[in-house]
């Protein structure tokens, strides 16, 4: 089994990096593969609704010059997702939409192409906002048919510096109960 995790900040191994790092922390001693993306420097731009990828049907977006269908053929191959993001004006990055945006086109184009995979979420918030990001990434999820572990609380962990997350106690207990449920549950379907 296999969970391909995306950093959609802009730091590379800033608080998001870190959140992330908890969860595949507590599948890899689970026995589970992981692989983290970094967004940073390279994060995909927005759809441009040329609605190719209905035509197409060949599970990949027509925009070929960035990240984005890589990382595709990565969760294709994966059986969980965990996505990340910190919250910018309460709401995920704009690499994180962008990426939202049009692997959610071309899932839906495409048969749901990620339906019964386990799907989960992370947010790395400064003070407040985190909510509306958390539910941006559940959206997506949901609407790809993804399954989705619960946590303690939600996923989220409060920091402003790089670093800063790991002294939000709850948040870190959080990301490991995330990791341990979507183990759990991974195992569960895959058994």
């Amino acid at each position: 089994m296999k969970v391909v995790a995306l950093n959609g900040s802009a730091r590379k191994d800033g608080n998001t990096a870190i959140l992330l790092n908890l969860v595949l922390d507590e599948l890899k001693a689970e026995g589970i593969e992981t692989e983290l993306i970094q967004m940073a420097g390279r994060a995909p731009r927005g759809c441009l609704a040329c609605y190719k990828c209905f035509k197409n049907k060949d599970r990949r977006c027509s925009v070929d010059k960035d990240m984005l269908n890589g990382v595709i053929e990565k969760m294709l191959a994966a059986d969980g997702i965990l996505l990340g993001s910190p919250t910018y004006f309460s709401d995920v990055s704009a690499g994180m939409r962008a990426f939202i945006e049009r692997c959610g086109f071309v899932g839906r184009a495409n048969d749901y192409m990620f339906k019964r995979k386990v799907g989960a979420s992370v947010v790395a918030v400064r003070r407040a906002g985190a909510v509306p990001a958390f539910n941006s990434m559940n959206l997506f999820l949901h609407y790809m048919q993804m399954i989705m572990p619960g946590s303690s609380y939600w996923s989220l962990g409060i920091g402003r510096d790089p670093g800063d997350v790991l002294t939000d106690k709850e948040g870190v207990q959080t990301m490991k109960d995330l990791g341990q449920n979507m183990a759990w549950l991974l195992k569960k379907i895959n058994g």
